[in-house]
């Protein structure tokens, strides 16, 4: 089952939200920005955040910032603050939505789920001559397979198709893979990526570096 971090401090609302939205997925609910940065840990076990940016102690704007630099979770902005320059803000901390309060709940639910499926990572994925299957953990190619190490190999390689066509940080990939206290340097990552472009064989080209900034996935429209 999805996993959804609430972020409301408007107890009715939030309720309703909660309620509503524990019918189909499993909701964790945060009544502030306090409680939520407290919680970051727990955002890499969820699927997308729904952010309120006027709390009570801090500014969902703000908490954005929190959750991007240890995760690349997709979030959605729900709230009072809908001027131009509110919403400006919020697409370009990387919000995939901004829906303005007062709102109707089937078009939430209708948003949410697109975001939802358009972050979603298929069971496999076919690459040229090669198959990625995420559930098997191996990238299988014409007579051979090569299986990958969950914790690190496959995450890494998840992030980035899931970001794609986004370049992604090294430092979101750090923390997101290893947490923001580890004591690993870029090199780990670099190493990985040495590593799934060897797996990907005639396929390695998916993988770009983009120098200064991170690693990027190609998909077939991207090429």
């Amino acid at each position: 089952m999805k996993k959804i971090f609430l972020v409301e401090d408007d107890l009715s609302l939030g309720q309703s939200l909660f309620d509503r939205l524990g019918q189909d997925f499993q909701v964790q609910w945060e009544k502030s920005f306090t409680s939520a940065i407290k919680q970051l840990s727990e955002i890499k076990k969820c699927d997308l955040a729904i952010l309120d940016v006027g709390l009570p102690d801090g500014n969902g704007f703000e908490l954005a910032k929190k959750i991007r630099e240890v995760s690349a979770l997709p979030f959605l902005f729900l709230t009072a603050q809908a001027d131009a320059e509110s919403r400006l803000t919020g697409y370009q901390l990387g919000a995939e939505e901004f829906i303005p309060k007062p709102f109707h709940l089937k078009e939430l639910l209708l948003r949410l789920n697109h975001v939802l499926q358009a972050h979603s990572t298929v069971n496999t994925l076919q690459v040229g001559d090669l198959q990625i299957n995420f559930e098997e953990l191996v990238i299988k190619g014409p007579g051979a397979e090569v299986q990958l190490i969950p914790d690190s190999e496959m995450r890494v390689l998840k992030i980035l198709i899931r970001q794609a066509p986004q370049v992604v940080d090294r430092d979101l990939i750090m923390n997101e893979v290893w947490g923001a206290e580890s004591e690993l340097s870029h090199r780990s990552i670099d190493n990985i990526i040495v590593k799934l472009r060897t797996y990907l064989k005639t396929e390695s080209h998916r993988i770009k570096t983009v120098r200064g900034r991170g690693y990027q996935w190609l998909a077939e429209r991207n090429l």
